[in-house]
């Protein structure tokens, strides 16, 4: 057990963390993480579902009957900084520049953003209509162009986050995402006319989110006829992690304190633990599209909730016959076929030998979890997780979104396999957060506290190791049921650059 000082515990308490956690993740730095054991690719048919074309509409009406009953929301992480999305933007304002900032320049005016830069320029006495017109862009004219984009002085787009960023133009002005989210909410997480959206946002922009909704949100309530409630959250103090150093002692500030950092998204199963729904609809802030295209997007976040719902039941049902008085052995075989052709789960090898008391413990459990319906499109070579069957701690087989640091590439049995996945996580997911009875899940006892990460960093010139809890749609979501369903590609048009701005998907114009 690491040795804290006085001045240290009142940092650590202050921090939310108890010592018992400090242990866990210095412990975490010395051993590393195991590797998750993957046993094949989820592909269509074994493990993913494809819903064929004729039965969308019955999906669709399936949907949009349950949907005015239930408590709907839609949970929309946005607290990250739009840094890397400019980074070679930034790397031309300290004179590196390469084809993509070419591009940047050659279409400067299909950015959505182009009038509000315009109009930071008027002011410092350029004309940016005459440049772009001219062609022929001087160093000094990138530099200001970059510096009022990027900077404090100007827009302030290099540490503002996405969601308040300019990213598709209309006839009647441009739209940031979070407007875009609110238009999609509003097409499936409305029940009754109530549309509640929840955004986590850092603390340090908490209120420009604030400001932004408090001057559109009535404009868009009148336009798309319903009532939003929009709240927000930050990441909690709580979950961050404690970095050390490179001999994974306790990294220290030049002030002798303790170093922690945000352990990435994963951190957010808290706040997810906090929303009060029974099904919640997950997407990132940057993966939204202009209205011409939102219609397949829409459609297939109805289907796969339709997909929960279907599966709600089925396992409301199956929970009732085992919980009677005398369970049959036709009940169990039920459970059986349930989980292994519906939830896509399968028993540990030596199930067959179980006594029945042990098969009854074994199924009530696994009925007993928060359910998940994750999107999966096919594999265009993003970077990022994938679907899998994956091997458990208790034994089983089920479904896991599988990140490539959580498979050990260089067991060549186990690269071959992570060769083979077909499809790609997009962070299209819909959930179920309470049991039959309507009470809800504690989140967090349904992680797998093995499946962190560990990355390297730096800070102060010095070398530190930081650690990242089980990524949301990873390890913290591991202990879920868990179904996958094949959607169109085009559902997946997330924002990584800012030239991804200029593809068609976001350049409504191009498309009609």
């Amino acid at each position: 057990m690491t040795h804290f000082s006085d001045k240290d515990q009142q940092q650590i308490q202050a921090q939310g963390i108890s010592l018992a956690q400090i242990d866990e993740q210095i412990q975490h730095f010395v051993n590393g993480f195991p590797f998750l054991n993957v046993i094949k690719a989820a592909t269509v048919g074994d493990g993913i579902v494809r819903v064929p074309d004729e039965q969308l509409t019955a999906y669709l009406h399936r949907f949009d009957e349950a949907a005015q009953e239930r408590d709907l929301v839609k949970f929309v992480p946005a607290s990250g900084a739009a840094t890397r999305m400019f980074k070679s933007l930034f790397s031309a304002l300290d004179g590196k520049s390469d084809k993509s900032t070419d591009e940047f320049f050659a279409r400067l005016k299909d950015f959505a953003f182009y009038d509000d830069l315009k109009a930071v320029l008027v002011k410092k006495g350029v004309n940016l209509d005459e440049t772009v017109a001219e062609g022929n862009w001087t160093t000094a004219e990138r530099q200001t162009v970059l510096h009022f984009l990027l900077m404090a002085d100007g827009l302030d787009y290099g540490s503002l986050p996405k969601g308040l960023l300019k990213f598709h133009s209309y006839d009647d002005g441009a739209r940031t995402p979070v407007e875009e989210h609110l238009i999609e909410g509003a097409a499936y997480a409305n029940s009754n006319g109530m549309v509640r959206i929840h955004f986590t946002v850092s603390p340090e922009h908490r209120e420009r989110f604030e400001q932004l909704i408090a001057q559109e949100k009535v404009d868009y309530e009148a336009w798309l006829g319903v009532m939003f409630d929009i709240s927000f959250s930050e990441q909690k103090k709580s979950t961050d992690t404690i970095s050390v150093d490179m001999s994974n002692h306790p990294f220290r500030n030049h002030d002798g304190s303790l170093l922690f950092r945000p352990a990435g998204h994963g951190a957010l199963i808290e706040n997810l633990n906090d929303i009060d729904a029974d099904i919640v609809f997950i997407k990132n802030i940057d993966n939204v599209v202009p209205d011409a295209i939102k219609e397949t997007t829409i459609t297939y976040k109805k289907v796969i909730a339709a997909v929960l719902l279907d599966a709600q039941q089925q396992i409301a049902r199956i929970q009732s016959l085992l919980d009677a008085d005398d369970v049959s052995d036709g009940y169990l075989a039920e459970a059986d076929e349930l989980f292994r052709r519906t939830l896509f789960t399968l028993p540990p090898e030596e199930f067959a030998t179980w006594s029945k008391a042990e098969k009854l413990a074994y199924f009530r459990k696994k009925l007993n979890r928060p359910v998940r319906v994750c999107g999966m499109v096919k594999n265009v070579g993003e970077p990022g997780g994938g679907p899998f069957w994956a091997r458990n701690a208790d034994g089983s087989v089920s479904l896991q979104v599988v990140e490539s640091a959580q498979i050990d590439l260089n067991n060549a049995q186990q690269k071959e396999i992570f060769d083979t996945a077909t499809h790609f996580n997009p962070v299209d997911l819909v959930c179920s957060l309470r049991d039959k009875h309507g009470r809800k899940y504690n989140l967090p006892d349904f992680r797998d506290m093995q499946t962190g990460f560990i990355t390297a960093k730096s800070k102060d010139g010095k070398d530190l190791k930081a650690q990242e809890l089980p990524g949301l749609w990873n390890g913290a979501m591991a202990d879920w049921n868990t179904i996958f369903v094949e959607v169109p590609l085009i559902t997946f048009n997330p924002v990584k650059t800012v030239n991804d701005l200029l593809r068609k998907e976001h350049q409504p114009e191009e498309l009609l």
